[in-house]
């Protein structure tokens, strides 16, 4: 068997079984249980960004934005409940109607004016990220009310709230991408929007609505986010942009888009997770770490490339 052909079947989870050996040995107290349940709190969060963002990437597209936007709802979400005083429902609500019209506004930019989406959103990721400082000057929001942290750090029995709704985030994605059209859809459009376009999918509102779906995801994350710190942050969620993409494609997701699952992106997700808190534990200074996870997108897209260009050749070939 090729090395790409296994790679493609067991290679992350030939990836992420070495992690968790390489932490297990090096990194104390990794294995300890306050700490894999502070992963799966962490993984949480981060990993319902990460299937807002699997949908774009299959769809075709790509979001540099969600870093922004946790950041700027997090400020309005901890403005209205500390500073204006607005109860927790109508507060949760506002910001996932606020995101969800972010991420359709990304997806309406891209269409109307045909600019690739890559650089909308690393537009729309600095503008977002500017804002969340000129919104506070740059300083944290405190005095939330204390019951809102029971969403982030509460449980129901011994599971932690952010990991049942990672799970029901998951479960929802799955069934979308699968068993309905919408999932057809936005596998046509990654493999040939030409011919999506042709089959009689309305490629323009669809772009729309997979960003606006990818706003209401990373909308949900940063509620939760929000309610862990129990303060609006206006740094929360910096590293999320290529973290996110990384995960994505670690999982199997194509940069180019129409392949891959949510299966394949909770791997991904996981192995990320566990790699930030891994070198957190083992005290590597935080530029390393940057400069790791790179070298980690790097090799993925690598791969993935690799992958489709092998795809090219075989289908020349026949």
């Amino acid at each position: 068997m090729k090395f790409m052909e296994f790679y493609k079947k067991y290679g992350i989870y030939v990836i992420l079984f070495l992690v968790l050996a390489i932490f297990s040995i090096f990194a104390k107290d990794f294995l300890s249980v306050d700490n894999l349940m502070n992963i799966l709190r962490q993984v949480s969060m981060f990993g319902i960004v990460v299937v807002g963002v699997t949908f774009v990437m299959i769809a075709g597209g790509m979001d540099l934005s969600v870093g922004g936007q946790m950041a700027v709802i997090g400020m309005i979400g901890g403005i209205l409940m500390a500073k204006v005083g607005m109860p927790i429902l109508p507060t949760i609500l506002i910001c996932i109607v606020v995101n969800t019209l972010f991420g359709a506004i990304n997806g309406l930019i891209a269409v109307k004016l045909n600019i690739f989406p890559m650089i909308v959103t690393l537009g729309t990721m600095l503008i977002l990220d500017g804002l969340a400082y000129v919104i506070t000057g740059g300083y944290p929001i405190f005095g939330l009310p204390k019951s809102f942290a029971m969403l982030g750090q509460g449980y129901i029995s011994i599971v932690p709230i952010p990991v049942i709704i990672f799970a029901l985030v998951i479960a929802l994605s799955w069934f979308v991408l699968n068993k309905t059209y919408l999932g057809r859809y936005f596998y046509a459009m990654g493999g040939n929007k030409n011919a999506a376009r042709l089959a009689g999918v309305n490629v323009d509102h669809m772009q729309i609505f997979v960003y606006a779906l990818c706003g209401f995801f990373t909308s949900i994350a940063a509620i939760i986010m929000l309610s862990r710190t129990n303060s609006a942050q206006p740094n929360a969620g910096s590293s999320y942009p290529f973290d996110c993409m990384t995960a994505a494609v670690l999982g199997g997701i194509s940069f180019a888009g129409g392949e891959g699952n949510i299966g394949g992106a909770v791997v991904g997700v996981l192995i990320i997770g566990i790699l930030n808190n891994g070198l957190l534990l083992m005290g590597v200074d935080s530029n390393w770490q940057g400069v790791i996870k790179g070298l980690v997108l790097i090799v993925a897209v690598g791969i993935d490339c690799i992958q489709r260009k092998g795809k090219k050749v075989k289908a020349v070939e026949v």
